[in-house]
């Protein structure tokens, strides 16, 4: 029995890798008491990093601070603040946030609980929404997804990320410049703005993929291979992936629209209606995609299929050919005593003339045929 292939799609260490990204880590002992704060991501640095802006149409502070005494008296400022953790596992930092801001115990679990599917709930004083954070990695030519996590509240908002780095510095450069009405705007306009950019980042991801099959769809066009379907079932399994992580955004933003929540005025549901509208064109570029690649695994099948179809008219017409030769031959090899022709002296090149005659007849009638 030959050894797996690592390229081969359907490697089991390859299907097993995919398979780790859609079902959720549970580390959390059975009967655990609801609210129970555990970290079941990657500590993706040492420590937690604490940044704030806070803003009004007059003039904006913004600081990196080391510890969450200098952002707790946001809380009640009359100005904006918008307060960006990157980190989750420090617990006992998430608890002190979740106490001074009132959060409920059950969205403290969701905060470090990563891979929560997109959602937005509504508490009394505040919402709630999940969103992931899409990129691109280029060298292992898959979708990176990151859980962000968005409290909006009276005159703040509290956002959560895995890591260092994230889709929303054209948001902070226009508060910076107070360009547009960000400034003079309360916070459901700033959670506008940061949903906005995390769905803006999607198009660039889409766009990467759409490059990527379009590649793909030519190398199988021009020369396929078994890599390219490797290739084909690796980009499917991360449109999956890109579903998977879009679809609920929809119905996130529609709750959003819907939801009579205090928190956020009926100016911004205006904008909020644009990235519905934007997330429901990626939705259906994404099942294009899927189409496509699609298609291109039926056409790598179809041109594999030709290719073999043709070997075999090949090897059959060959076959055909030399049959009646081999009777001959076989008739003339059982070396009988008393055979009239092999005492005649012109037997061996009659036989000759004979097959000669019998191959390029069959050979005449294919190709008059068209299969030759």
């Amino acid at each position: 029995m030959s050894p797996l292939n690592p390229l081969d799609p359907l490697h089991p260490f390859k299907t097993l890798k995919v398979v780790g990204r859609f079902v959720r880590r549970q580390v959390k002992r059975s009967g655990s008491a609801p609210g129970t704060l555990v970290h079941t991501g990657e500590k993706k640095m040492e420590a937690t990093r604490i940044r704030f802006l806070d803003y009004d149409d007059e003039a904006l502070r913004e600081e990196e601070v080391p510890d969450l005494s200098t952002v707790l008296p946001l809380r009640d400022s009359a100005t904006v603040s918008w307060i960006n953790f990157d980190g989750l596992h420090d617990l006992d930092l998430i608890g002190s946030v979740g106490e001074h801001f009132g959060l409920h115990p059950l969205v403290l679990e969701d905060l470090v609980h990563v891979g929560q599917r997109p959602k937005e709930e509504e508490y009394e004083g505040y919402d709630y929404v999940v969103l992931p954070m899409l990129t691109w990695d280029e060298e292992g030519g898959m979708v990176r997804d990151e859980q962000l996590s968005l409290i909006l509240g009276p005159r703040w908002i509290l956002t959560f990320q895995e890591r260092v780095g994230d889709v929303f510095e054209p948001v902070r450069e226009r508060l910076r410049a107070a360009k547009g009405r960000i400034r003079s705007r309360g916070t459901d306009y700033l959670a506008y703005a940061l949903m906005d950019a995390v769905v803006d980042r999607y198009f660039e991801v889409l766009e990467r993929v759409g490059d990527r099959t379009e590649e793909l769809e030519l190398e199988v066009l021009d020369d396929p291979t078994p890599d390219s379907m490797a290739k084909l079932h690796h980009l499917k399994r991360e449109l999956v992936v890109l579903r998977r992580s879009v679809w609920p955004v929809r119905d996130v933003l529609n709750g959003l629209l819907r939801a009579e929540s205090a928190m956020i005025q009926d100016e911004t549901r205006v904008f909020l209606r644009d990235v519905y509208d934007h997330t429901v064109q990626i939705i259906e570029t994404v099942e294009a995609l899927r189409d496509v690649v699609s298609g291109a695994i039926d056409l790598y099948l179809s041109n594999v299929s030709n290719r073999t179809n043709e070997v075999m008219k090949v090897l059959t017409i060959m076959a055909s050919i030399f049959i009646p030769l081999t009777f001959m031959a076989g008739i003339y090899g059982m070396n009988f005593t008393h055979m009239p022709e092999l005492a005649v002296p012109w037997a061996y090149p009659a036989l000759w003339v004979a097959m000669l005659l019998v191959a390029g007849s069959m050979v005449a009638w294919f190709r008059r045929k068209g299969w030759l």
